[in-house]
């Protein structure tokens, strides 16, 4: 049989055979951030967040930090979630990640914080894996449930603190704060300034287990929101750190690859925090407008807060699938779109959380209906990497 100009020609049988009828499978439900809505890890956020929040405002008034609940948290494998299956670990996408901080953020925004800043760090080795980059620390989440503590927000470009070199590796000194999640911490993840070095000023990455000699934490950490994080100042006084624990040494002042990675895998994690922050007191406003009369202002409150709200999920969400499950390229334009959103995002959480308090009038405005406290915990995000005022010079000299 010969086709001609493109034409199908008849068949001695026109009439084709009845097709069986074909069912459309509706598209699985989604969580806000891209995780399945069915994600077992969803439900076992949800488990532990139910657990915690009871001790949420407690903590909150004393400025204490979040042990028991940060137990909880390394109880259910939250520790070693985001660790590739093939390296021991949990094998949870970001997304899925996000998911689980914008969850336990609704019962106790403190654990929640402390965790991504575990968390963030976990997912920068995640994008060496994905790249057949050396990244040992993986396994040790994975079979200690070692809890990593940052310093990277205050470090950024200059860090801090004195280094001297001495024989198989360096001298350092410094007070690093916050520290967040320091009283649960096994190894601080952090950096020093090398003025001394050859040539010019560097600055030298390393990971110090607390255990190390001249380690110490004082608590001073007192603040208007997140009080139960524990982002007390880890004091290191002439700590000796040797060369083969020395991960990156660059230049002081300087834009580095290492930046992008961060940002790219950490702030669609902590900015999750803040969006389940923003959920939460969304839905306690909205509790307390039910039981008020709905006047037609209050009306229009609930409307902007909801639209703020999904400004932010949004918003967050495209942090998310920007980053692409960690697989994003590390480049500066990638971390700067990251950063805007971030700003994007943390007005758009604090807005949620000040119309909540409308919204409720004189009930959410006591400490009883928790609106309160989330209107302070939410104020955190303005302090992530990079405030506002910096991000825009950041964004602005970009465009030179």
């Amino acid at each position: 049989m010969t086709l001609t100009d493109g034409h199908v020609p008849t068949t001695s049988n026109p009439t084709p055979a009845a097709a069986s009828p074909t069912v459309a499978t509706p598209p699985a439900a989604r969580h806000w951030t891209g995780a399945p809505s069915d994600s077992p890890w969803l439900e076992r956020a949800r488990a532990v967040a139910s657990a915690i929040a009871p001790a949420a405002e407690q903590h909150d008034r004393d400025g204490t930090f979040v042990a028991e609940s940060m137990a909880a948290v390394r109880g259910a494998g939250l520790f070693e979630m985001l660790v590739p299956a093939d390296v021991g670990g949990g094998g949870a996408s970001h997304a899925a990640t996000c998911a689980v901080l914008a969850e336990l953020a609704r019962g106790c925004p403190a654990t929640s914080l402390t965790l991504s800043m575990h968390s963030h760090l976990v997912a920068a080795q995640v994008w060496r894996h994905h790249r057949d980059l050396p990244a040992p620390v993986l396994s040790k989440v994975a079979d200690q449930r070692i809890y990593l503590i940052s310093t990277g927000a205050s470090d950024w470009l200059e860090s801090s603190g004195t280094v001297t070199k001495v024989e198989g590796g360096y001298r350092v000194s410094d007070r690093k704060l916050p520290s967040s999640g320091c009283p649960f911490g096994d190894v601080l993840v952090t950096s020093f300034r090398w003025d001394d070095a050859p040539e010019r000023p560097q600055v030298i990455h390393c990971a110090v287990p607390f255990t190390t000699e001249g380690v110490s934490i004082e608590e001073t950490w007192d603040t208007m929101g997140m009080r139960g994080t524990g982002s007390h100042t880890v004091v290191l006084d002439d700590v000796f750190v040797p060369d083969a624990a020395i991960a990156l040494t660059r230049p002081a002042g300087e834009w580095h690859p290492v930046w992008a990675t961060v940002v790219g895998a950490a702030m669609p994690l902590i900015m999750s925090t803040y969006v389940g922050v923003a959920e939460e007191a969304a839905a306690r406003a909205v509790e307390l407008f039910h039981r008020r009369t709905q006047r037609p202002e209050t009306v229009a409150l609930v409307g902007a807060m909801l639209t703020r709200l999904t400004a932010a999920k949004d918003t967050v969400a495209a942090m998310i699938a920007a980053s692409d499950d960690l697989t994003f390229d590390n480049t500066i334009e990638h971390a700067d779109l990251i950063l805007r959103r971030k700003t994007t995002a943390a007005e758009a959480c604090i807005d949620t959380v000040r119309l909540a308090l409308e919204v409720g009038g004189g009930m959410a405005y006591s400490r009883g209906s928790g609106i309160e406290r989330l209107y302070r915990d939410v104020h955190g995000a303005l302090y992530h990497p990079l405030p506002a005022a910096q991000q825009e010079v950041f964004t602005g000299e970009l465009a030179r």
